[in-house]
């Protein structure tokens, strides 16, 4: 069996695999076009998989870091203080017009959670979502870019709709793209506050300072403005677990040896990693989660720079969705560190970039057991 037929066209001519344990046929992300109901995307407004078990009580603040700990002790407060105002009748009732309107808060209605890359800033958010007293379907986690395409799927009033009988929004990766995200956010949130949910959000970028590199932010002031009076920043210092105290990620493997693994992996992936880049760009981002339904290992064969910043943040998505599912990525080419040049690096979208290396090596570190059990 060759790895061509294996990956239907998508992987790389190789000789064919004889061992007699690699009779597993890969399939192909390339070959998959999923298509996501509205209903599945307000469905899957949970903590994902890697996330499910996290609490408070399983961090494990840095002693060094005290604003860990802090962290901690101030979220594990917020989310006491939703469940003791829930008393007052549920979302639901307000929303059909029994029982009194919200007053609207005093203060910030929400807490957002600014550090670097591997602090826990999602462990955190996670572990709020878990510790708030409501049921699942009144309280949403996603990331910015899932909300913005929960809005798109289901249109702005019926998002409002739909989130305002909720008791907590968790946003994690909260980051302004573009002047259009700007105003669209601005506006939800501002309805959403109004409707008596509390906000939780996770970035790399203090809410005073969104947009910045990206547009021309200072035309947005007045929303980026009113975006941060939802708040209270809690800053997170640390450096990335993900790395801490661990080997370096391995360095890429052959593209024989990714191959191989692929064939002796149940529900491995394989596909070259150039076509993977094109076939992402006909493929709605708000699908990456669906294009890697069932898949348990993504094997790619000859990784090399991304071109260009469009094809960079779709891979940025991906390698969210990959690293939210505990994905392992096997690869050839380059190393992930490689992936993006010097000028997508010190752009404005870098932070954008550093994650998802961070998150990609994690990745590559995971699939090192591929190649070992072979």
């Amino acid at each position: 069996m060759s790895s061509s037929t294996a990956a239907s066209g998508t992987g790389p001519a190789t000789d064919p695999v004889t061992d007699p344990v690699t009779d597993a046929v890969p399939l192909s992300l390339c070959a998959r076009r999923p298509h996501v109901p509205a209903d599945r995307l307000v469905a899957e407004m949970v903590p994902p998989p890697r996330f499910d078990s996290v609490r408070f009580g399983t961090y494990l603040p840095d002693p060094n870091q005290p604003s860990q700990s802090e962290a901690v002790r101030v979220l594990e407060d917020f989310a006491a203080g939703l469940g003791a105002a829930a008393g007052g009748g549920s979302g639901k009732r307000r929303l059909f017009g029994f029982g009194r309107a919200p007053k609207k808060p005093a203060g910030p209605r929400g807490v957002y959670l600014d550090g670097g890359y591997g602090v826990g800033k999602t462990h955190l958010l996670a572990s709020l979502w878990h510790a708030t007293d409501a049921e699942p379907a009144r309280k949403a986690f996603g990331t910015f870019v899932e909300l913005t395409n929960l809005v798109g799927a289901l249109g702005f009033q019926q998002t409002v709709h739909t989130l305002s009988g909720h008791r907590l929004l968790c946003i994690d990766e909260f980051e302004l793209d573009d002047p259009g995200d700007t105003v669209l956010v601005s506006t939800l949130l501002g309805k959403l506050v109004e409707a008596g949910v509390a906000l939780a959000a996770t970035s790399n970028t203090l809410p005073g300072r969104l947009g910045e590199g990206r547009f021309a932010a200072a035309d947005f002031l007045r929303e980026i403005q009113g975006l941060s009076a939802h708040f209270r920043t809690l800053r997170i210092d640390g450096e990335d677990y993900r790395h801490r105290g661990l080997p370096e990620a391995p360095p890429p493997f052959s593209e024989e040896q990714v191959t191989r693994a692929a064939h002796a992996t149940e529900g491995a992936s394989l596909d070259a990693f150039p076509q993977l880049l094109e076939h992402l760009s006909t493929v709605h981002p708000s699908r990456y989660g669906a294009l890697t339904d069932g898949v348990k290992a993504v094997c790619l064969t000859g990784v090399r720079p991304v071109p260009d910043q469009s094809t960079a943040l779709r891979l940025v998505v991906l390698a969210d969705r990959l690293y939210d599912r505990e994905v392992p990525v096997l690869a050839s080419g380059l190393p992930f560190d490689q992936l993006f040049g010097e000028e997508m690096l010190s752009g404005g979208y870098r932070k954008k970039y550093f994650r998802a290396i961070s998150r990609l090596t994690a990745l590559a570190r995971d699939a090192r057991r591929l190649v070992d059990a072979e």
